[in-house]
Parts: structure tokens; sequence; C-alpha cells
């Protein structure tokens, strides 16, 4: 989707922002771009709508060179939100989102009907904003409009430029908390620029990492809190390692007694109370039964799944035991129990208590 090849950013001043810089991201994901001030982030957004132009190198959009598209054209089609949120002071919200829209010349009434849906997406009623002035929303509020209105005219790619860091955490968690639904709906092609290491392991499908204009390590929040390739990326990155261990990484013990066999349930050969995964011949999980009761609608959790997704999941439903799987294979099974216990676990060998 979007392609740096070699690209070189030598400022007159001499400043090297970026060298020999390589980085493909793809369709539909969110890859945010961190690391310390001056390391390049923000040139390298830059340089995908042209704000900014390589000294040498190239960037692709679709397998196209950016300098083949018509400029304008080129930013219709590319959302951008900032930091500064920068709506228009004399406009309604509604004719904020208008904005580009109208520029691509679309209809009066598709305009209204994009506005309205893009603001229910947000959880700001149409009823109540449209009218309003910028002035007449708070910090929060002003950011999801300068969120939805880089969306209006329906861009295959959005930028966004630290578009959280001005406002109070409260806030800022909570559009932190949208974006991520917002994009499991519309799964549109993010860079995201931030200082916020949280913000960057919470929002990206990929964290590239940065220190003066090179690439340190690009990879999923996951490999990169659990895997640090450098003594850079770990010092950066800090403690963080429990909640990114996986569903498997937290089981302590055996968990057989939780599993078993097809065979075993149907001969009746097994406990009248509790509940436990049913696995067949090829160890893959074939139902559940709870207190003699067999049912086939089981949840179950991937065996890479971070602790902390897992842990929100159990903290969701209502089923007692989780089969963990590996290409649908029956690994292992996860409880609340079994979480709790191993952040206990974690917590006394930090202490240096053994326990």
């Amino acid at each position: 989707m979007i392609e740096f090849t070699d690209v070189k950013k030598v400022y007159p001043d001499g400043t090297e922002a970026l060298k020999n810089f390589s980085l493909k991201i793809n369709e539909g994901e969110l890859v945010a771009l961190i690391g310390p001030s001056g390391c390049g982030k923000t040139t390298t957004m830059k340089m995908v709508n042209r704000l900014i132009e390589p000294t040498s190198g190239a960037i692709y959009i679709n397998g196209s060179n950016i300098n083949d598209y018509n400029i304008h054209e080129l930013r219709w089609n590319i959302g951008y939100v900032l930091q500064q949120i920068a709506l228009f002071p004399h406009m309604t919200v509604e004719e904020n989102i208008a904005v580009v829209p109208e520029m691509k010349k679309w209809k009066r009434s598709q305009i209204q009907e994009r506005s309205r849906e893009l603001l229910e997406m947000v959880g700001l009623d149409p009823s109540v904003y449209m009218q309003r002035r910028p002035d007449e929303l708070s910090g929060g509020e002003q950011q999801r409009v300068g969120v939805i209105r880089a969306l209006a005219a329906d861009p295959s790619i959005i930028l966004m430029d630290e578009p959280f860091s001005a406002l109070d955490p409260i806030s800022r968690e909570q559009l932190q908390y949208d974006i991520r639904e917002l994009q499991q709906k519309i799964r549109k092609t993010i860079v995201f620029v931030t200082h916020d290491i949280d913000e960057a392991l919470a929002l990206g499908d990929k964290v590239c990492l940065m220190q003066e204009g090179r690439i340190i390590q690009v990879d999923t929040p996951q490999q990169l809190v659990l895997h640090p390739k450098t003594q850079f990326v770990k010092d950066f990155i800090g403690e963080r390692k429990s909640p990114w261990q996986t569903a498997v990484d937290v089981i302590a013990e055996e968990t057989a007694s939780s599993i078993i066999t097809l065979n075993a349930y149907e001969e009746n050969n097994y406990p009248r109370e509790g509940f436990f995964i049913i696995k067949n011949e090829a160890d893959m999980v074939a139902g559940a039964v709870k207190d003699g009761i067999y049912t086939k609608d089981v949840k179950v959790l991937e065996n890479d799944l971070p602790l902390y997704k897992a842990a929100d999941i159990l903290q969701e439903d209502s089923q007692l035991v989780y089969p963990i799987v590996k290409d649908k294979k029956l690994l292992a099974t996860l409880t609340y129990k079994d979480i709790i216990a191993y952040l206990r676990r974690e917590t006394a060998a930090k202490d240096g208590v053994i326990k």
C-alpha cells in the first residue's frame, strides 16, 4: 500500500533526517512511528502526502510513485489529523466535515449523510453537534471531529500526527479506545506518529521504532516487547513484559485435569461436576461439557494471544475454562485463576520472594 525505498532526507543546514529509510505498510494496517525527538518520524509521515520531499529514494502508493500523482488529488485522498486539531473556527461541525467532499464535488445530500454517519460512529449525536462551532466543543470532541473530518471523503490513507498529545489523560485514553474500535470497522491504512510508547503499543498493528533517521526495529507490539533486537529497543520500551506474555506463557502446571477425550465423553467416563474441554482423536476441540451438559459453542484462545487480551475475554465472558489452540490443535487450557496465579508469581519474583 505504502512503500518507502531507500529514502533519504537532508535539510539545507546539513541535518540528515532520514538515512536510507525503507518501510512497507500494508493495506489496512495501523503503523505507529515512534522514537526520540528528532529521530525523523514526523518527517517520514509528512513525506506520504508530499508536505516534505525526499532528497533521494522513492515512495510508492499502490505501486505508483507518489510524484506521478496530481498533488491535489493525492492530498484529497489522504486524510490528515493534527495535534492542533485545526478545525475552522468560523465553520460549523458539519461545514468542517464537508471541506474535502465539497472539493471533490460530492452532492449536498451525500455530504450530509456522510457527516451524520461519521458523527454517530464516534459517539456524537448529529442532531446535537452538526450545527455547533468548534469553540462549543470540548478538546476531546474537537479531536473526534478532526478525526472524522479526515475520514469524510473516504480516503484510503490516514496520517495522524500526535493527535492526542495535547489532551488530558482521560480524554486521551478514551480516544485511543475509540480509534481502536473505529479501525476495526473501517480498516484504513494509518500512519500514526506518537512519542508515547504505551500509545504506540496499544494502537499499532506494527510499531516502527526509529533512532537518528534509521529504523531500529519494526514489529508487532508483542514481538517488540518480548523480543527487542537491541539494547536501545529494550531501554526505550522499558519493563512491559507481563501484559504481552502469551496465553500459553501463564500456564505453570499441566492442565490435563480440565480436558477429557471424546471417547471418555461418549462412554460417560468423566466427572459429573465441573467444566471440561473435549478433544477428539486429532487433538482438536470437539466441544465442552459443564456439569454433565454438552455444548458445542466453545470460545478458544490462540496460543500467541497477549495476556491482556486473554484477560479481557475471560472477564467479559462466562465460560469457565478456555482451550488454548495452535493451528487448531489443543495445547492446554486457561482459567481466570491461572492468570491470577501467574501475576502473583510475577509480583513475587520481582519482590525477590519465592512462592
